[in-house]
């Protein structure tokens, strides 16, 4: 069947609809019905959300929970996430709870320096191109002053452009590495207008050269885009206490936890495939709250993990020690993100996410996103190596498939008391539903 469209991005949003219900549906008027089921009956703020991307039919709903409790640099936060992950909110919660009676997170900026780059090829002498960026170094910070000097009145801008010779790495290729700082912006927008602007002036600059070849001259510019590693760009978040301040109700003998939590870290420290899965728990609670703040949980995932490997192997991006009968469990991260511009300023409930979180700046946010990943990295392994990850996530996931299979109150209860005493698991409820429903 040929299911190709042309005019598709023309067609009005109407006409979208029915041409994908009719094409991919044997009943397209149910497919419209659970399209529009999920629109907004407040019409601008319908419109708003289908002006964030292209070709908008429907909104796709997730969750949005809140983890209280958190104590963090001695101030208590809500942090509000958005995930559909079942036990991820209540992990974080947990883990807020249990540290906040044992002196909360410590979470500090170390650094905040954003990267671009022009990315060109250059064929000459390598000699003459470095004599050349020297020489109109200062005319790429006077090309770029309209696009700067509002940043710089908030204390950012570019930092520093340095040229960076790759060709041992690749034929003829140079790059032009520009350093950021975009306070309280994101600045991916800011940064890529910068670099387009150096760009345009170092071929006209090479153009005008009396000392180039006509070959030097006409080096090409491949392309001058942002970076999503920023290596410069950290945060840590810490927690520590005395061992024996590690008892709980699961927790009967704190060293023996302690020990054995080091040594879980340890693992993901040298094994990368513990490492994928450990770190995958981290970006839980970190992008849960990226999501809910309005920034770009792709770009830092994609950051996190390059950081993870930048030893050349990958590795657990959180440590543990015990020293002096003091056990403390901290992470550094690469995290890049705003409180101003794009979805903060349109979506409402970013908005309020900003709003419930104190209005932070963004160094406020890194800290807060990092100790919520933190946190998140916590309780797994906590499960881990107590009771094991299963029983709490079974638990969690036990209402998804009630929801699924429909189940009636009078079913739940008796579901719920099965499996006070039992473990819960797909099959086994499944089990239940059709003994209970014969």
């Amino acid at each position: 069947m040929n299911n190709a469209v042309s005019g598709f991005s023309k067609l009005s949003k109407e006409d979208k609809i029915n041409w994908i219900a009719s094409t991919y549906f044997s009943y397209p008027e149910h497919a419209i019905a659970t399209i529009k089921q999920y629109w907004n009956s407040d019409s601008k703020l319908q419109q708003l959300h289908d002006e964030f991307i292209e070709n908008t039919i429907t909104n796709f709903y997730l969750p949005m929970g809140v983890a209280p409790n958190f104590l963090v640099n001695e101030k208590y936060f809500s942090i509000p996430m958005v995930i559909e992950e079942s036990s991820v909110v209540a992990a974080a919660a947990k883990s807020a709870k249990y540290w906040s009676s044992r002196g909360g997170f410590k979470a500090s900026v170390l650094s905040s320096e954003k990267i671009g780059q022009v990315h060109f090829i250059y064929k000459g002498d390598v000699k003459k191109l470095e004599d050349f960026f020297q020489k109109i170094k200062p005319k790429f910070f006077e090309a770029t002053e309209s696009i700067t000097k509002n940043m710089q009145k908030r204390g950012g801008g570019i930092l520093d452009i340095t040229l960076q010779n790759k060709t041992q790495e690749l034929a003829n290729y140079f790059q032009l590495h520009v350093t950021f700082e975009t306070k309280d912006s994101m600045g991916a927008n800011f940064i890529n207008s910068c670099l387009e602007q150096l760009a345009k002036t170092l071929k006209a600059e090479a153009q005008v050269t009396s000392f180039f070849t006509e070959e030097e001259k006409n080096l090409q510019v491949v392309m001058s885009i942002l970076s999503n590693y920023v290596p410069n760009c950290i945060v840590r978040a810490e927690v520590s206490c005395k061992v024996e301040e590690l008892a709980e109700k699961n927790i009967e003998n704190p060293q023996e936890f302690a020990e054995k939590f080091v040594q879980a870290v340890a693992i993901a420290e040298i094994e990368p495939y513990r490492a994928v899965t450990h770190n995958k728990g981290i970006m839980n609670g970190v992008d849960a709250v990226v999501l809910a703040t309005g920034n770009d949980f792709r770009a830092v995932e994609a950051g996190v993990h390059a950081y993870a490997s930048r030893n050349g192997k990958y590795s657990s991006l959180s440590h543990a020690k015990i020293e002096n009968g003091i056990f403390t469990f901290w992470m550094e991260i690469p995290l890049a993100l705003g409180t101003v511009g794009g979805l903060t300023s349109l979506h409402p409930l970013v908005k309020m996410a900003l709003e419930i979180l104190g209005k932070p700046s963004s160094h406020e946010l890194m800290q807060l996103v990092a100790v919520t990943g933190l946190a998140q990295n916590f309780a797994a392994l906590r499960s881990l190596t107590t009771t094991g990850i299963q029983e709490g996530h079974m638990k969690m996931h036990l209402n998804n498939i009630l929801n699924q299979f429909q189940a009636t109150k009078e079913e739940r209860i008796a579901i719920a008391k099965y499996f006070e005493n039992n473990t819960v698991s797909h099959a086994s409820v499944v089990e239940l539903i059709e003994n209970l429903r014969k």
